[in-house]
């Protein structure tokens, strides 16, 4: 099983530990498209912070942000469970998972701008690069992504089941095919509110955190979309299960209140 995250658009900045080493990041594959990214990266904020931070749709209060992506490759690290905040992350909560919960946390991978996938023990800096940002020297973030995620996706699910849980932007960075399509599930999550569904993004967010942190504690290991869905529901989420297609098949989890 994999259950695939989009990454928080804020971030924490540790304040002590050892810089970054691509080598020992979860889905070595990545290493050759993560240098490429980092330099890019690196190269603009070095260069003018004021027009990196343009470039990367920051105010004009953020510039710190810019200065701080030049020092990506000796700022402090920490586990990327540390690193990513917001509702998602709140709600998964992984500090206070049981001992069991939190050896399955490698099951968990984020989509990373600057580094494609990594697991949420893997030790990174803070950075700032939005997943629609396109940058000099290396293009579109989500086409370069997705000339590589591919085999680290395939890796990362091997025969299980994959919980694909990304918001639109990180979806593009890889969409999937053949096989491993036929085994992914695309969450949506309704908020129910008299007799009208729709998507809140904080109903959204929290919810998936917390499909993360149930699944990690169930401990199951299902195989197939509809196995995922007898999941959920036996964890007490109301679920609606789409046909399958091309691309996977949609569960709509449908929620009245957080």
């Amino acid at each position: 099983m994999l259950l695939l995250l989009p990454p928080s658009e804020g971030k924490s900045a540790p304040t002590r530990g050892k810089p970054l080493d691509l080598g020992s990041l979860s889905f070595p594959v990545l290493t050759p498209g993560r240098e490429e990214a980092l330099d890019a990266l690196v190269a603009l904020c070095s260069a003018d912070p004021a027009a990196a931070a343009e470039v990367l749709g920051l105010g004009p209060t953020q510039t710190g942000l810019a200065t701080r992506n030049a020092d990506l490759r000796t700022a402090p690290t920490a586990r990327a469970e540390q690193i990513y905040t917001g509702v998602v992350y709140d709600a998964l909560d992984a500090a206070t998972l049981d001992a069991p919960a939190r050896r399955r946390l490698r099951r968990v991978a984020v989509t990373s701008s600057v580094f494609g996938l990594v697991r949420l023990a893997d030790r990174i800096p803070s950075y700032r690069l939005s997943g629609d940002t396109t940058l000099p020297g290396l293009g579109s973030v989500a086409a370069h992504w997705r000339r590589h995620l591919g085999e680290a996706v395939a890796e990362g699910v091997g025969s299980g089941v994959l919980v694909d849980l990304r918001s639109g932007t990180y979806a593009a960075f890889w969409r999937p095919e053949g096989d491993v399509a036929r085994r992914t599930v695309t969450v949506r999550v309704l908020h129910e509110h008299q007799g009208t569904r729709k998507v809140v993004s904080h109903f959204n967010k929290a919810t998936k955190g917390r499909i993360v942190r149930a699944v990690l504690t169930d401990g199951g290991t299902p195989r197939t979309p509809a196995a995922f869905a007898t999941q959920l529901r036996d964890l007490g989420w109301y679920v609606e299960e789409g046909a399958p297609t091309a691309r996977g098949t949609q569960l709509d989890v449908v929620v009245a209140e957080l």
